[in-house]
């Protein structure tokens, strides 16, 4: 009988912010409790403040969150409900390892600056959450298009595209970007994912991060999700690299705890052995912080530019 009160870290210059975050805490009768700006060493203690029941992130967030010393008082465990995950794709070891340190389950969403935010959700506990899917449509209907922006076959890979009362009109004076951006009533998101049987849509990458290596596609989370699965490691994404062999090649960049011994050997190994030579880096840089946007997510295509 707690009432609702979110936990606001996010920017709310931002869709994830402004939209979830605040404007859903305050139509749906919550509150909220914010800070400046994200803190891992100070999150437990400012929620605890706070007196939150649950709070909304990106998945940067949370994999600091679970690589920093600090952890949730008993009063903080017992009172919060759930976190919110969205803004891109949270690794599944991330996930799972973060629910196991601190008993808090993640809702991974899903949501689109187009669409006014949120376009997919797992469920509340006790509804089925899938670890590794963004959920199903809510408030909006939901389907797979093949290259031919026809219906792609279940669980085939296409691009995700949505349709409903909260999808915008157009891109303000770019009639040319909003016609590229829709098929008849559907936005195109630009993601690539499938469907499965029960509707939920697991998201296996973005049409413009795709590495394309001697013809064939490589989706980079793959790389993350493999990356992500050592401990030590905090951040983590894959990019192409123009190679003259095979048009583009693999690399990642990675940001890894204090004090970890972890190699570039030792990870290619790691890829090699869940992946195969092909799909794996041919280099790993190690960085201490990898470039993120306004929301917190890791921004992949400026990684060539400056390494």
């Amino acid at each position: 009988n707690i009432a609702p009160r979110e936990f606001c870290v996010l920017p709310i210059y931002h869709i994830n912010g402004l939209c979830v975050t605040l404007m859903g805490s305050l139509v749906s009768g919550g509150s909220l409790a914010m800070t400046a700006r994200f803190s891992a060493g100070k999150f437990w203690d400012q929620a605890e403040r706070g007196e939150v029941t649950w709070f909304s992130v990106v998945p940067t967030i949370i994999s600091h969150l679970l690589h920093g010393d600090a952890n949730p008082s008993a009063a903080v465990s017992a009172r919060l409900r759930f976190g919110r995950s969205a803004s891109s794709a949270l690794a599944v070891e991330t996930q799972a390892a973060f629910e196991e340190r601190f008993g808090v389950p993640i809702i991974e969403t899903m949501g689109l600056t187009e669409t006014a935010a949120q376009i997919l959700s797992n469920p509340l506990p006790p509804g089925v959450r899938k670890i590794g899917s963004p959920g199903v449509a809510f408030g909006n209907e939901v389907r797979i298009l093949t290259p031919e922006l026809t219906d792609a076959p279940p669980m085939q890979e296409g691009e995700i595209a949505i349709r409903g009362p909260n999808v915008m009109v157009e891109y303000l004076h770019n009639p040319k970007a909003t016609a590229k951006t829709f098929a008849g009533e559907w936005l195109r998101t630009g993601d690539l994912g499938h469907i499965d049987e029960d509707g939920y849509v697991f998201v296996t990458g973005r049409l413009k991060e795709l590495i394309i290596k001697g013809g064939e596609n490589i989706a980079p989370r793959e790389i993350d999700e493999v990356l992500y699965s050592e401990p030590d490691i905090i951040e983590a994404a894959a990019f192409a690299r123009p190679c003259t062999s095979y048009g583009e090649r693999v690399e990642a960049a990675v940001s890894v705890k204090p004090g970890s011994d972890l190699s570039e050997t030792a990870l290619i190994a790691l890829c090699h052995a869940r992946l195969g030579k092909f799909k794996s880096p041919d280099s790993i840089h190690f960085l201490d912080e990898l470039p993120k946007g306004p929301s917190g997510k890791i921004q992949r295509l400026k990684l060539a530019e400056m390494i």
